[in-house]
């Protein structure tokens, strides 16, 4: 039973709807301040995830093609979209899409969501996944104080996403290494570190457009590792 999955969505879904009952009682420079401090905890999670990083071309390599294909395909524009959508279902403001695009991003495309769907999957450990409920839930009640009851709903893609992971990780997780693994979430830590950059509105990273690369680094991990490295030796 996909435990970590189910907790980490309540997690998201419940700290949404709290945000928002809170949104009126919490003054503006608690929320300015705590979402500073938690676009501080993205970076340095972030941060924390890059440094595992072995294979550097291989995975700057997947960063650059990840964001090509993004743009190609106009991912980012689909996921604004349906960000704009989250917040008319519920009759909320579109001047708020940025912020639901960075949550998104956050809850559904981080390094350690997908690692721990993968590992919940994998041999039943949903200690990662916990552990991660935890701040999302704060985190998720932080931003709910500004955009409203839509951070709630980011709960369906992201219960969408684990849930595939987690079938799918009697397939995945076999044909992975150490390395490929330690790529993948340095890959994801780029990603938290430019949604760091984005919460705290530093720079508007094209984060939605980069989610791409966490399917590519992976196999660019395993080319440049067999391939690329015995040819350069």
């Amino acid at each position: 039973m996909p435990i970590g999955i189910i907790m980490n969505v309540l997690s998201v879904i419940a700290g949404g709807f709290i945000g928002a009952a809170l949104k009126e009682r919490l003054p503006e420079n608690y929320r300015t301040n705590l979402t500073m401090l938690f676009g501080a905890a993205s970076m340095g999670m972030g941060i924390s995830s890059i440094v595992l990083m072995e294979n550097m071309p291989a995975v700057i390599l997947a960063l650059i093609l990840g964001l090509l294909i993004g743009m190609i395909i106009h991912l980012g524009d689909a996921i604004t979209k349906g960000a704009g959508l989250m917040q008319k279902m519920i009759g909320g403001s579109s001047e708020h899409s940025d912020d639901l695009i960075t949550v998104i991003v956050l809850f559904c495309a981080s390094g350690t969501g997908i690692y721990g769907s993968l590992v919940s999957g994998m041999n039943g450990d949903h200690s990662i996944l916990i552990a991660k409920s935890f701040l999302d839930f704060f985190t998720a009640m932080i931003f709910a104080c500004s955009i409203g009851k839509s951070v709630s709903m980011v709960g369906i893609p992201q219960f969408v996403i684990m849930i595939v992971l987690y079938i799918l990780a009697g397939v995945i997780f076999p044909l992975t290494t150490p390395a490929m693994i330690n790529d993948f979430k340095a890959c994801g830590g780029f990603l938290m570190l430019a949604t760091g950059f984005r919460i705290m509105q530093l720079k508007m990273f094209p984060t939605a457009d980069m989610i791409p690369a966490m399917i590519l680094v992976m196999p660019l991990s395993k080319i440049w590792a067999d391939v690329i490295v015995p040819l350069l030796s």
